[in-house]
């Protein structure tokens, strides 16, 4: 008998069956030649929000959460954020090698001359309300640039592909900035592309009357790390809904506006913003022990602690709470700094926490250098869309080149009523 399979004996039968192992998983088909007798539909696995199910084999990103590592490529997400910037990072998610320095060059080009958005874009962006969410803004933009470009729906030929891959890369700062703009009374400012990528985005938020906008070098940076922490995280929620709604064979913005509204949420791409608004609810140090005590007796909620996958100390946390030191010496220390500080202190020390592995994730501190750099909070999703869309992509081509890969249909119990006759209204109780 091989060593690579796994065997099941079902106890209603007394049948036993060989299932094949591969990269430590089986194949779910195989558990469909179960069944008690020849009718049946045959054995389901269930598994509510996927905890144990891989739905693709990917070469993307690797994460072990056990150790606390989070690599892209294969490359450490350590030495990226020291070493690179986020066009390279983007270009090594999407074709799976740094770039040389022509190809490194010839990328540059591509993203930063496609940073305009259409008149037409930005006249629809000015027709939403005044207090929109900004978020609410950049994916009803996203879905609209589908009608823009009707090519994207030619989804298998590459070169119609990459020049959809450029524009979305090269415009969601843009939208992005337009809708900061938008939310603050203020005239749009279009692209600067003698700018790096983040450069040119904090001068469309930013710049006023300047004839040349000069962003702070240490915010720039900072930005570009963040954007590089950001840029992918395996299967999460968004890069699943990326993947599910692309398996239709939809046009790239249409799929990345579903994978976007996923973001959207509390649990994924607010998470920074739910932690900002914990810190700001505790107020201050002295305030802080009646919140653990809180949170021991479940009476409070500790945002920004654990994570699905990582069970150790999230290896972006590490990275965000370095840059958040350099981001102080320009902004002046956020008085948020210090709860933040000493809650990490007692997590790391408390069994309580520890024997749950609740440590700080990246949502803990990015928030507090957001508001630090005066970024509303509406915007914190925002700013996790922009790096994350290199990712979405990067998952989607993934995806469209697989071809164990079909349109995303996923099974269910059925726990309801079984057949019965229609009863005429006047007879019914």
């Amino acid at each position: 008998m091989s060593k690579n399979t796994l065997t099941i004996t079902d106890n209603r039968t007394d049948k036993t069956y060989e299932l094949p192992i591969t990269n430590d998983t089986i194949n779910a088909m195989e558990l469909r030649q179960i069944k008690v007798n020849p009718e049946d539909f045959g054995m389901l696995s269930y598994d509510p929000a996927f905890k144990n199910t891989a739905s693709t084999k990917s070469t993307i990103t690797y994460i072990d959460g056990g150790k606390g590592i989070l690599r892209y490529r294969g490359y450490p997400i350590e030495q990226l954020a020291e070493k690179g910037n986020f066009l390279e990072v983007a270009y090594l998610l999407i074709f799976g090698e740094l770039p040389n320095e022509q190809q490194y060059a010839e990328w540059k080009h591509e993203i930063t001359h496609h940073t305009f958005v259409h008149e037409n874009i930005k006249n629809l962006m000015e027709a939403f309300r005044y207090d929109s969410h900004p978020m609410g803004m950049f994916i009803a933009t996203v879905a609209a640039m589908s009608t823009f470009y009707p090519e994207a729906r030619d989804i298998f030929d590459e070169e119609a592909r990459l020049k959809q891959i450029h524009r979305l890369i090269a415009k969601v700062p843009t939208i992005a900035a337009f809708s900061y703009r938008h939310t603050r009374g203020l005239p749009y400012v279009y692209p600067d592309n003698d700018l790096s990528y983040t450069g040119n985005f904090l001068s469309m938020l930013d710049r006023m009357t300047q004839l040349k906008y000069e962003p702070n070098p240490v915010l720039e940076r900072a930005l570009d790390v963040l954007f590089i922490l950001h840029a992918d995280h395996e299967q999460n929620c968004g890069t699943s809904a990326m993947r599910v709604i692309g398996s239709s064979h939809t046009d790239p913005y249409t799929a990345m506006a579903g994978a976007a509204a996923a973001l959207y949420g509390p649990l994924h791409g607010g998470a920074n913003e739910a932690v900002l608004r914990m810190l700001l609810e505790i107020g201050d140090l002295k305030n802080v022990p009646a919140f653990v005590k809180g949170v021991k007796n479940r009476e409070r909620l500790l945002m920004g602690f654990g994570h699905r996958v990582y069970k150790n100390y999230d290896p972006r946390a590490t990275l965000v709470k370095n840059i958040a030191d350099q981001v102080f010496e320009v902004t002046g220390k956020n008085p948020l700094l210090d709860i933040a500080l000493e809650l990490e202190r007692i997590a790391r020390e408390d069994e309580f926490f520890v024997e749950r592995n609740l440590y700080p994730n990246v949502d803990f501190y990015s928030g507090i250098i957001y508001q630090a750099m005066r970024f509303p909070v509406s915007m914190f999703p925002v700013l996790f869309a922009i790096p994350r869309t290199v990712g979405w992509l990067a998952q989607w081509i993934e995806m469209l080149e697989d071809k164990e890969q079909k349109i995303a249909r996923p099974r269910q119990v059925y726990l309801g009523s079984d057949s019965r006759d229609f009863v005429a209204m006047n007879d019914r109780k």
